[in-house]
């Protein structure tokens, strides 16, 4: 039976790990009829089906299942390892893949970024915004963003903001016609601005501490999201209240154009951490991203 080639199976466990010929051509920057071609002629000289077609997903079969959790692993470690070489280069060098939720992304990853890339242009850093909680090690990124209480004990976790407070707030406006709530309990009263994440399936229940008592309140209105901006502007325009971040709401507060609520009721927590596997190696450019990020206040 002929070998078959390194770049092969590299293109095999893309379309087994996405199970879509679609994205893994476009993760792999060939188009998708030629990916689909080296597939075909992968199974024609192993002499086995590995994936399972149809008109709406790609999964593998048995063999390629089996193909995917013995190769796939060693195709990362080489991967790794030829990476770990741009060690011997004069610059650092390299792409980081990080996974971040879009307030993280906005609020700590950028600032840091922009002051760092600049002064190191074979850097590449590619940054993808996913409310899912992905599995980094799964899905191949360097680094993954969470809140402290969220990264799991396996995974080196750096601090890369400080203590974070959820608020509560509406437009003027708004309480025109309404009561101000008092208690968390009062929201189901309110007209509310939802989000909904991947992670909970259904929208979030907003979260609430008060003299050691914790509470999720499931709060119902007009408008659910599922990013930030369309929460903000909506909140901002009188059509509800909001729990937002407490950093992208204080210079509305402070010129007059939202009003808190249930400020006592919202306590400050862990925030951002930049975790990634005990396991990988640090490159020079892995680590200097890393560093760039530490939060030293």
């Amino acid at each position: 039976m002929p070998r078959p080639a390194v770049n092969d199976l590299v293109a095999f466990i893309a379309v087994a790990r996405a199970q879509s010929f679609t994205k893994a051509a476009g993760k792999l920057g060939v188009s998708q009829s030629a990916l689909s071609h080296t597939i075909r002629g992968l199974e024609e000289r192993l002499g086995l089906r590995l994936l399972t077609r149809t008109t709406r997903s790609v999964s593998p079969t048995e063999a390629g299942e089996r193909l995917l959790v013995s190769i796939g692993p060693r195709l990362d470690e080489i991967e790794s390892e030829l990476a770990a070489l741009s060690a011997f280069r004069e610059k650092p060098a390299g792409t980081i893949r990080i996974n971040a939720g879009e307030h993280a992304a906005d609020a700590v990853l950028w600032p840091a970024l922009q002051k760092l890339l600049p002064d190191y242009p074979d850097i590449n850093v590619e940054i993808i915004v996913d409310y899912g909680l992905a599995d980094i090690v799964a899905e191949r990124y360097d680094a993954g963003v969470r809140l402290g209480e969220q990264v799991a004990k396996d995974m080196i976790a750096v601090r890369i903001g400080p203590d974070m407070r959820m608020a509560v707030v509406g437009a003027p406006a708004y309480f025109d016609t309404r009561a101000k709530p008092l208690t968390p309990q009062d929201l189901t009263d309110h007209n509310c601005i939802n989000l909904r994440l991947p992670t909970y399936g259904s929208v979030y229940a907003w979260e609430f501490e008060k003299d050691g008592r914790e509470l999720r309140v499931r709060v119902e209105g007009q408008l659910v999201f599922n990013n930030i901006a369309l929460r903000l502007n909506a909140v901002l325009a009188g059509l509800g209240l909001a729990y937002m971040p407490e950093n992208l709401v204080e210079t509305h507060l402070a010129d007059g154009r939202l009003v808190r609520v249930l400020e006592d009721w919202c306590l400050p927590f862990s925030g951002y951490h930049l975790y990634y596997p005990s396991r990988r190696h640090m490159s020079p450019a892995f680590a200097l991203v890393v560093d760039a990020l530490r939060y030293r206040g």
